[in-house]
Order: structure tokens, then sequence, then C-alpha cells
């Protein structure tokens, strides 16, 4: 395993950095601490927040960002370059073999990827969500709770799709997204904007 006795910092204590860390302890890495700018938090479950995120030069091992905004992921993954982002992959998630995976991505439990997929850096492939056959999933993507993708999607980059959102075959979303929860895609999305509904439309308010 990619994690055996490593150190993992990750950026954010919250939910989704809580989650993060439970896949990176069953993926092996052995030693896992916190940095949050806010410092009345002092721990994430378990785990313990050691300082704020301009501490992360002084301290080695390998750098998550566990932070739901997509824009912050990209700076943050961008501030940091030279450091190591993990992949991080649930054991319980279902992924073809020929599937990859970009640096800081991270697919949690119960999802699936199905074959010829490509996934960018810095995506969360949320819990009990799928990606079918042949998709791009560009960089900084957010695929929500219970979302499915079905095959032969492309979707921009820092795009957030709700959560038990659907986007139907052979349909391409531009980058800087929202896809409301349950919101259905059944055509090509070409301005970026929130979008709603059944079939999901624009949001004008």
């Amino acid at each position: 395993m990619p994690g055996v006795n490593k150190k993992l910092i990750i950026i954010g204590a919250s939910g989704h950095g809580k989650v993060v860390a439970d896949i990176a302890m069953l993926m092996g890495f052995a030693d896992i601490v916190f940095l949050d700018d806010n410092e009345n938090i002092t721990s994430c479950g378990k785990y313990p927040v050691i300082g704020k995120t301009n501490d992360l030069p002084k301290l080695d091992g390998d750098v998550f960002v566990g932070i739901g905004n997509a824009k912050i992921r990209e700076a943050l993954m961008n501030k940091y370059c030279d450091r190591v982002f993990p992949t991080l992959i649930h054991p319980k998630a279902v992924i073809a073999e020929d599937t990859s995976f970009g640096t800081g991505t991270v697919v949690m439990a119960g999802a699936v990827v199905n074959s010829g997929t490509t996934v960018g850096k810095g995506c969360i492939i949320n819990t009990c969500s799928s990606v079918d056959h042949d998709c791009v999933i560009n960089d900084y993507v957010h695929i929500s709770v219970g979302a499915h993708v079905c095959g032969t999607v492309n979707i921009g980059e820092s795009t957030w799709l709700g959560a038990g959102a659907t986007v139907s075959n052979n349909v391409n979303i531009c980058s800087g997204c929202m896809i409301g929860a349950g919101a259905v895609v059944i055509k090509n999305i070409y301005e970026a904007g929130t979008y709603v509904g059944v079939p999901a439309i624009i949001n004008q308010f």
C-alpha cells in the first residue's frame, strides 16, 4: 500500500477532512495530522490539528487538501506544488483497471468509476456516486454524494455536481458550473452558472 508508514498532513479540519483521514488510514498512512487556520480547532476526529496552513513548509510528509471549495483546493495545490499530493481511494470503491486519477483526488466509499474514465487532480468523487465508462472529469471537479455521471461525459474544471444529480450520456459541461442537488443534465452546458431542475436549466435568480 502506498501510504504505509508515511505521514499525511491534511489541510482543512472539517467533516470532509475527517472522511479523507479515514480513507488515508485505511490506505496505510500511519501518522495523520491536520492544519487549519481556525486556531480554535484543536482536533479533527481522533487526529490533532498541529498548526495553520502557513506552517506547512516547516513540516515533512505528504499533503492532502481536505477542503470542499474547488478554488481553495486549486490555490493551495498550486502554492505548494513542490509537495507530494497522494491520490486516496477507499478500499470499498469500485474502480476499473484502466481508469486514471490525478494527484490530490479522493474517491470515497461505495463510489464506482468505470472503464476508460480519466479523473483529474484535486477532484472529489464522493460517497456512493458513480462515473460510467469513457468519461473525462477535469481538475477540481466535485461529484457529490449519490450523483451519477453516465457514459462518455466531459465535465469541465471546478464544476460541482450536487447530491443526487444526474448527467446523461454524451454530455459536455463547461468549467465553473454548479449543478443543483437532484438536477438532471440532458444536453451540453456551454455557459458557467448554476443549473437546477429536471431537466436542468440555468438559475436566473
